[in-house]
């Protein structure tokens, strides 16, 4: 969707700069390696057609509802779009690379994690608390009703929408190069490593555990968490905004402080793709 793809990409690029912390460290500019190169290709090949077809086809769904067709979209938006949908993910390869050469690796890892954590976020609660509502509907097997506030298919979006099928078979094209990015980049990075005891690399299984894990089981719960917090201060003060402006520093401060801290959870969580930092 507009308003969520640009965290996803973000995080995307943040996630394939942390798998491949051990190399980077070695390279002394951001965009001159085959790890960004790889994160470029990603984009530029798979992930950004993906959501332009997305867009043409389903404009209702990309927009989050709010256009009927693509012809009330603009030029510039749809230009915009396709712009940001890679340079979004470079910024989040760039913000990994700078915390990975001062050797922290942990928060590395943290910046994807927090971008997944919004961008589900964007997507359940949205502007307005519907964003799940808009997430869940497809007007294509409505008999082309259009979307309305407490409208949405629930489940049966998973199973009987076609804008779901979509993302399936697209996801058979560029889920294999996430595979490849989080596996290759993290084992080559240990086995790299002369500090690192040989044959102390995590397997395949272990690190998709970790990091789809982390993406869409942690990171998405802890969004509908904040989604529930938002939409529970809303309810309480009569204000969509108040529960913005209350809600979402709350939940910050508190997942702060309760699970990204060292020692905590995440932290614990990403470990297992790193192991230790430079100097530890």
């Amino acid at each position: 969707m507009l308003t969520v793809d640009w965290a996803w990409t973000y995080a995307f690029g943040a996630g394939f700069a942390a798998c491949a912390a051990r190399q980077l460290k070695k390279e002394e500019k951001p965009f001159d390696n085959q790890w960004y190169v790889f994160t470029l290709t990603f984009f530029s090949v798979f992930f950004v057609p993906a959501c332009v077809y997305l867009l043409w086809e389903h404009p209702q769904w990309e927009s989050a509802q709010l256009a009927k067709t693509f012809t009330d979209l603009p030029a510039w938006l749809v230009t915009g779009y396709a712009v940001t949908n890679v340079t979004q993910g470079i910024l989040g390869f760039w913000v990994s690379f700078k915390l990975i050469k001062k050797g922290n690796y942990y928060a590395a890892h943290a910046n994807w994690m927090a971008a997944w954590i919004l961008m589900w976020f964007l997507a359940f609660c949205g502007w307005d608390c519907t964003g799940y509502q808009r997430w869940l509907y497809d007007m294509s097997v409505n008999n082309g009703q259009y979307w309305t506030p407490g409208t949405h298919m629930g489940v049966r979006f998973f199973y009987a929408s076609k804008i779901w099928w979509t993302l399936v078979v697209m996801g058979i094209f560029f889920v294999p190069m996430l595979i490849h990015g989080s596996v290759s980049f993290v084992r080559n990075g240990f086995k790299e490593d002369p500090s690192i005891p040989a044959g102390t690399a995590p397997g395949p299984i272990r690190i998709l555990a970790v990091v789809f894990g982390a993406q869409y089981v942690v990171c998405l719960g802890l969004a509908i968490l904040a989604t529930l917090c938002v939409m529970g201060l809303r309810n309480l003060t009569g204000s969509t905004l108040t529960g913005y402006l209350i809600g979402v520093p709350l939940f910050s401060i508190a997942t702060y402080v309760l699970l990204f801290r060292r020692g905590m959870p995440m932290n614990l969580i990403a470990r297992q793709l790193y192991v230790k930092e430079p100097g530890e």
